[in-house]
């Protein structure tokens, strides 16, 4: 989700300053680059040495930068960017940012962008509170501006406490993974997948037992349908068979609700031809040979009653060794709790999968129904471990794995 993209972070004078520097690290690593505008009191609680190092950027601080201005370099600064974040956001910044001030260089970069902007308030409880803050926030939320935080707890001042601490590095990432993929113009970038067809599979299946019990997994669908929104974000001509979930269906993408393994391969078969079939779906194994039609009910011995279980179609082998129809790229996920990485190439070489999206799924991840994901890219070339990231960003940087996949030369064979 964030490779790539270019999050201009305006710092400005305030005691949690110093939390940006974990914002800085943590958006690096996934792999965005962070210039950065630091306000004229900002360098007295973290110095440009510091942000600099991090961010690997020039630390903008002038307005006056005769270099930067010879080509309207405030202009130029907030107009590159992909998206303005503003961490901590002050009452004062924002009292300019709300009346339309600009009499620096921070202020006058944000009134000049015509990019999408998200703030970080940080401030005294009471100064939060205060009615021309309040009047502010209210104006800045009419024109469009993104708020995360601010939090509930302890102020740097002894004593004092209330809503007003800046939201913590991780919720301000989670916010700009956020705003990406809510705005189109930010994670449509290049149409990397314009002009092919893909099916992406998502989510549990449910296996009826009796009308009201199945068997199933603890499978969200979040992974799926975020692999489907960024497949459609990159121009793709996007089918999704999904399993039951919560979460919403993704704009722009044609979606095939099923709820049992056969109805998904069904659904699936009927979506051929594709270019790419990517099979994130946690397809449960078995289900029972013969599911009543009435309820079970309880014996009077209270012994349980004894399931017959068989084999479900297996669809990504299905898919991946389809005599006619095969995708030109099949992707299967690999869910384990030990021995991740042999039991991913054990399903490469079943499967008839290019590759392999192997992740750890132990109740100790929290992998299964969460919002982060960690997992290993297993080819018949070798493999590679991707850093824990979120299942959005997985999907954006999966999507350009898929991209460069289809752009090589088909083999001969």
């Amino acid at each position: 989700m964030l490779a790539g993209k270019r999050v201009l972070l305006v710092i400005s004078g305030g005691i949690a300053a110093y939390k940006v520097l974990e914002l800085i690290r943590r958006l690096r690593e996934r792999g965005a680059s962070v210039p950065t505008i630091l306000s004229g009191a900002a360098d007295q609680f973290v110095t440009p040495l510091t942000v600099g190092a991090l961010s690997g950027e020039p630390v903008h601080r002038d307005l006056f930068d005769l270099t930067r201005e010879s080509d309207i370099g405030h202009i130029r600064l907030s107009r590159d960017a992909d998206l303005l974040v503003v961490a901590p956001a002050t009452a004062d910044l924002i009292a300019k940012m709300a009346n339309g001030h600009a009499d620096d260089l921070a202020s006058t970069a944000l009134m000049a962008t015509d990019k999408p902007v998200l703030i970080a308030p940080a401030m005294n409880p009471r100064m939060w509170s205060n009615p021309a803050t309040r009047r502010n926030m209210d104006l800045l939320r009419a024109d469009g501006i993104r708020v995360v935080g601010p939090n509930v707890g302890e102020m740097a001042e002894r004593g004092e406490a209330g809503e007003g601490r800046m939201a913590e590095p991780a919720r301000i990432l989670a916010a700009i993974e956020a705003a990406f993929a809510a705005e189109p113009a930010l994670i449509s970038g290049p149409k990397v997948l314009a002009g092919r067809r893909v099916i992406v599979t998502s989510g549990p299946t449910h296996e009826p037992i009796d009308p009201v019990r199945y068997l199933a997994n603890r499978s969200s669908g979040r992974q799926g349908h975020a692999i489907a929104t960024a497949c459609a974000a990159a121009g793709a001509d996007v089918t999704l068979v999904s399993g039951p979930v919560t979460v919403p269906d993704p704009a722009g993408v044609r979606t095939i609700a099923v709820e049992t393994a056969s109805q998904m391969l069904e659904a699936v078969e009927a979506s051929l031809p594709a270019d790419v079939a990517v099979m994130a779906a946690a397809v449960a194994d078995w289900r029972v040979a013969s599911a009543s039609e009435r309820k079970l009910k309880k014996p009077a011995d209270g012994a349980p009653p004894v399931l017959e279980l068989v084999e479900n179609p297996d669809i990504l082998a299905t898919i991946g060794r389809h005599h006619t129809l095969r995708p030109r790229l099949v992707v299967g996920f690999a869910a384990e709790t030990d021995d991740l990485l042999e039991n991913a190439l054990s399903k490469l070489a079943r499967k008839g999968a290019d590759f392999i999206v192997a992740n750890d799924v132990s109740p100790a991840t929290g992998v299964m129904g969460g919002e982060a994901n960690t997992v290993r890219i297993v080819t018949p070339d070798g493999n590679e471990e991707w850093p824990k990231m979120s299942k959005i960003e997985v999907a954006d940087r999966l999507v350009a794995r898929i991209a460069a996949s289809l752009d090589k030369p088909e083999s001969g064979s």
